[in-house]
């Protein structure tokens, strides 16, 4: 069965009017929206190449060093197995530097742009 009828609005078809094209692009060159970038990147891209070249490093010694990735720290834990593990350790601390770094400096600058942004539609 067809009708000629509309769609019944609904809620979710009403939307508040969003920013401009000028405005977002008037954030994005604003001084307040570089420093946001800076100051996420002067933390993110040091931290990224550090931990890319301490994962080259495992897999370089693994690699190439094999007799002093194979010497026994304890029992049977090799250097190897305790480079392994740090790994692990690091990536997981850089994900909590990170997010005390984004909760402290990055969240209340981008929610401060935002908001204005949110203001001004």
């Amino acid at each position: 069965m067809t009708t000629d009828a509309p769609p019944p609005e609904s809620v979710a078809d009403v939307r508040p009017a969003g920013p401009t094209t000028e405005t977002f692009v008037a954030t994005q060159e604003s001084a307040e929206f570089g420093e946001l970038r800076r100051t996420h990147r002067s933390f993110a891209f040091p931290l990224t190449v550090a931990f890319v070249l301490w994962y080259l490093l495992y897999v370089l010694l693994s690699n190439y060093a094999g007799g002093f990735m194979g010497a026994q720290v304890y029992g049977h834990i090799n250097v190897a197995f305790v480079f392994g593990l740090a790994q692990f350790v690091s990536t997981f601390l850089i994900a909590w530097f990170y997010s005390r770094h984004a909760a402290a400096k990055l969240d209340p600058r981008a929610e401060a742009i935002k908001s204005r942004l949110e203001a001004d539609a």
